[in-house]
């Protein structure tokens, strides 16, 4: 009897295995809820949902392929593509058994657009690129960040539109709270400062900033309420709040 039952034992893993192998995504990936997928191609392991919703809001299509390997040292890691919709972004991801989540090569690019994005400020416009080596996050906050963040072409729509340039955010990453050097990339303002992150999570965003030549009355106007300007014309900042 034992030979018959190492026989079944043997061909029961092997069914195990290859269902593992080949299990289709759309036995996993829900098509409604909080987060769901308009149409699922392909297995849990390289798989394709077209249509992703969060909170019923579009966000386009999104494919992923798993390491299954990592799985033996009990990370869940992929590459995922977010494409066709409000972000264009790619990404390798790692999620640890502790709960720690990681983000690797992670190049975004990102309208501002209040009708796509209706959590962002309705007046603001411009577009926002990503170029992030290393993003870790535990218990909810931001712990490393290395990379580049660029805000470009921003404008202020409100009857007339106001330019309000752009701008680039670097972080050298390391230990110790994440800490970004801020930057005009030309505008109407000249801008250097720093941006911290925090544990709450939270930010503080301080430094110094004097208007050009190219500056609107309008934004002449809003600078007022920083203050006095120094004898070199410049003026100081500081921003502090939660994410």
């Amino acid at each position: 009897m034992r030979q018959p039952l190492r026989i079944a034992l043997l061909a029961t893993c092997a069914f195990l295995v290859i269902l593992l192998a080949r299990l289709p995504a759309s036995w996993v990936v829900p098509r409604s809820g909080t987060l769901a997928c308009g149409s699922v191609e392909g297995s849990v392991w390289s798989g394709a949902c077209g249509g992703l919703t969060l909170a019923r809001a579009p966000w386009g299509d999104l494919t992923w392929d798993i390491a299954p390997l990592r799985l033996l040292t009990g990370t869940l890691a992929a590459h995922v593509v977010l494409r066709n919709g409000p972000v264009t972004a790619s990404a390798d991801l790692a999620r640890g058994l502790g709960g720690s989540l990681e983000a690797r090569n992670l190049v975004a690019d990102l309208a501002l657009d209040p009708r796509k994005l209706p959590h962002m400020p309705p007046q603001l416009r411009g577009t926002l690129h990503t170029d992030l080596a290393l993003v870790r996050l535990a218990r909810g906050a931001i712990v490393e960040l290395k990379g580049r963040i660029e805000a470009r072409d921003l404008t202020r729509r409100t009857g007339h539109v106001t330019q309000l340039g752009s701008y680039a955010l670097s972080f050298a990453g390391g230990a110790g709270a994440p800490l970004g050097t801020l930057v005009d990339l030309g505008g109407p303002l000249a801008v250097a400062g720093t941006l911290r992150l925090t544990s709450q999570p939270g930010y503080v965003l301080e430094g110094q900033l004097a208007p050009r030549a190219s500056a609107s009355p309008e934004l002449l106007g809003d600078l007022q309420f920083l203050g006095s300007p120094d004898a070199a014309g410049r003026r100081s900042f500081s921003v502090a709040g939660t994410l």
